[in-house]
C-alpha cells in the first residue's frame, strides 16, 4: 500500500543539458547513492498565504504518511519551517480549529483528508469538503487547501530532503525546478564553459546569468547585458564587436563594442535567436578562436570574455527554417539551463508575492502590513485573492507577477486589505486557470428517500458545504424534498439565509472577494442563487 510513498525519486534531467566534461561519473554515482534515502518523495504542505504574510513559503513535510501513519494538523501543531531552517511554528491562526485535520495514506499512492466534526472549514480546490481522497495525479499537480477562509496551503509532492542553510543565489523559491537551477549554477559558475539559458519570457534568465557571474572567478569584473532583440540589425555587429571610424555610413567615431567592454568579465546576450546571420558567423568565430574582428578591421583582437546567451525561442525550429546556424547553437550550448515557467512552480508564488510586496510596502512606508499585531485582524492578502493569484496561469511569469504585485500594493495604499480593482480582475481573468487533472467521475448513487426530521443539524451543514451551498444538490444528497431543506435551514441556529444578511456585510464581502460570487458563497455560507439575487438588488451584480 505504501510503495508509492517510499520509492526513491531521481531528479529529472534537463533533456537538452549535456554533462560537464569535468564531472567524474563515478563521483556522481556515489553522490546519488548517498542521497537516495534523502530524496524520498513525500506529501508536503506549503504555506502560500497566511494572515502573517511573511510566513509564505514555510513547509510541513508529511513524513508520517510514508511510514503508514496519520498526520494531524491543527492550529497548535505541527510546526511549519522555512527551508534551510531548523525551528518553526504552528499555524497559530485563532480561526483555525484545535480540532485537527487528519491526513492518512490511501491505496495506490492516494492521500486521504478527514475534517473533524465541528472543525476547521476546508475548501479543497474551490470545493467545501469534510473528507476527500486525493489521487497521485492531483498530488503531482498540487491541491489548493483553504482553511477557515484565512490560510491557503498547497498540498503537493516533493523530496523529503531539506535544503541546507546557505546562499539562495539571489533566487526566491524552493520548488524542485528552482532547486535544480541553483544546482546547475553551482556546477558551472567556476568554469569557462559557455552557457545557454532557455525559458519563457519573464522567467528570470538575466538573474541566472548574474548569479553565474557573481559566483565565479570573474565576479570582480564587468557584467555586460545586451538584448539583441532591441538592437537594429544593421548595427548589431558594430555594437557587439566594435567598428573602425568610417567602416560604414554613420560610423563617425571608433566603437569599442560590448565584447571589449566586457573584457575579463561576462557578456550576457539575451534573445540570441534574434542575431542577424552576419553576427552569428562572427559569434561562432569568437567562440571557436577567442578572436574577433571589429567591423572594418583586418587585425584580430584576442578576447577573454565568458559568454552566456539566453532565448525564449525554439532555436531548433529556427535551424530548420534556415534562420539560425546549427554550429553556433552547439557552441553556445556548452551547458544548458532550463528555467521553469511560474505555472510549474506554484509552491513559490506565495513567497514571490511576499518578496515583491515587501519591496513596494517598504517604499511607501507600510511594511507593517506583512506582520499584523492583531491575530484576529482580517488578512491583508485575503484567502480568496491568494487563491485567485495561485490559480492564474501567469503567461508573463515572474515579470508579470512583480508588475501585478506593484499595482495591487500601490492601488491599495492606505487601505487595511488589498483591493482588486476591475482592471486587475480582468487581467487575472484574461487567461484560464492552471490546468488540473480531471477528477474521475463517480458513479451515480441512489439516495434513499427520508423524512426531513431524520436529518441532523451537522448532517445538513455538512451536505450544504459539500455541495457549495447549492440547495437542490444538498437536498438530493440528503434524500429529502427541496422544499424541506428551507425549513431545516430556518431551524438550524448556525445557518443563515442570504435574505437575513445586512447590505453592509454583503458589500464588505463583495469588496474583499473582488466580486467573485463563488468566493463570497464560501465565506458567507449562503445559497449562491439567493446571494446573487441580493447582489442584483444592491446594484453589485
Amino acid at each position: 500500500m505504501l510503495q508509492s510513498w517510499t520509492m526513491s525519486r531521481s531528479e529529472p534531467r534537463d533533456s537538452q543539458s549535456p554533462p560537464l566534461v569535468a564531472e567524474v561519473s563515478t563521483a556522481i554515482g556515489h553522490e546519488r547513492r548517498a542521497a537516495a534515502s534523502a530524496d524520498q518523495v513525500v506529501p508536503v504542505l506549503t504555506l502560500l498565504s497566511h494572515p502573517t504574510a511573511t510566513r509564505a513559503g514555510e513547509r510541513l513535510l508529511l513524513e508520517g504518511i510514508a511510514a503508514g501513519r496519520e498526520v494531524a494538523l491543527s492550529r497548535n501543531g505541527p510546526n511549519f519551517t522555512r527551508p534551510g531552517e531548523t525551528f518553526g511554528q504552528p499555524l497559530s491562526d485563532p480561526f483555525v480549529s484545535r480540532n485537527p485535520l487528519v491526513f492518512s495514506p490511501g491505496e495506490g499512492g492516494r492521500l486521504r483528508l478527514r475534517v473533524g466534526e465541528g472543525g476547521t472549514r476546508v475548501v479543497a480546490d474551490e470545493r467545501l469538503v469534510t473528507s476527500r481522497e486525493f489521487t497521485p495525479e492531483e498530488l503531482a499537480a498540487g491541491v489548493l487547501l483553504e482553511l477557515s477562509g484565512r490560510v491557503v496551503l498547497l498540498l503537493h509532492l516533493d523530496s523529503g530532503r531539506a535544503r541546507a542553510p546557505g546562499d539562495t543565489l539571489g533566487m526566491v523559491g524552493e520548488s524542485p525546478g528552482i532547486r535544480r537551477v541553483r544546482e546547475h549554477i553551482q556546477r558551472i559558475a567556476d568554469l569557462h564553459v559557455p552557457v545557454l539559458i532557455r525559458g519563457e519570457t519573464g522567467t528570470g534568465k538575466e538573474l541566472v546569468a548574474q548569479a553565474i557571474h557573481q559566483h565565479g572567478p570573474r565576479k570582480g569584473h564587468s557584467f555586460i547585458s545586451v538584448n539583441l532583440g532591441a538592437i537594429p540589425k544593421e548595427l548589431a555587429a558594430a555594437e557587439l564587436f566594435g567598428a573602425h571610424r568610417g567602416a560604414f555610413t554613420g560610423a563617425t567615431r571608433e566603437r569599442e563594442g560590448f565584447f571589449r567592454a566586457a573584457q575579463g568579465g561576462t557578456l550576457f546576450l539575451d534573445e540570441v535567436g534574434e542575431a542577424p546571420p552576419e553576427v552569428q558567423v562572427m559569434l561562432l568565430r569568437v567562440l571557436e578562436t577567442g578572436e574577433l574582428y571589429p567591423v572594418g578591421g583586418h587585425t584580430p583582437i584576442k578576447t577573454d570574455v565568458r559568454l552566456i546567451a539566453a532565448t525564449d525561442a525554439n532555436l531548433e525550429e529556427h535551424i530548420r527554417e534556415g534562420r539560425f546556424k546549427a554550429p553556433l547553437l552547439h557552441r553556445l550550448a556548452g551547458y544548458e539551463i532550463r528555467l521553469p515557467p511560474l505555472r510549474e512552480r506554484r509552491e513559490d508564488i506565495g513567497m514571490l508575492f511576499q518578496h515583491f510586496a515587501r519591496e513596494e510596502l517598504e517604499a511607501i512606508g507600510e511594511a507593517h502590513r506583512l506582520t499584523p499585531r492583531d491575530p484576529y485582524a482580517e488578512p491583508w492578502l485575503s484567502a480568496s485573492l491568494a487563491v485567485r493569484l495561485l490559480r492564474y496561469s501567469w503567461p508573463g511569469n515572474i515579470r508579470q507577477l512583480r508588475n501585478l504585485t506593484r499595482q495591487l500594493v500601490i492601488g491599495s495604499r492606505g487601505q487595511p486589505v488589498l483591493q482588486l480593482d476591475s482592471r486587475l480582475a480582468g487581467e487575472l481573468d484574461a487567461t484560464g486557470p492552471v490546468q488540473k487533472p480531471a477528477e474521475p467521475a463517480a458513479p451515480p448513487t441512489a439516495v434513499a428517500r427520508r423524512k426531513s426530521t431524520e436529518v441532523t443539524g451537522d448532517e445538513l451543514l455538512s451536505a450544504l458545504r459539500r455541495h457549495a451551498w447549492d440547495l437542490k444538490s444538498a437536498a438530493d444528497a440528503l434524500g429529502i424534498p427541496r422544499s424541506s431543506i428551507y425549513d431545516l435551514i430556518d431551524k438550524h441556529p448556525n445557518i443563515r439565509r442570504a435574505g437575513t444578511l445586512s447590505a453592509e456585510e454583503i458589500a464588505a464581502c463583495h469588496r474583499e472577494c473582488g466580486g467573485d460570487l463563488d468566493a463570497m458563497v464560501q465565506r458567507l455560507e449562503v445559497s449562491k442563487k439567493a446571494l446573487n439575487r441580493r447582489l442584483k438588488e444592491l446594484g453589485l451584480a
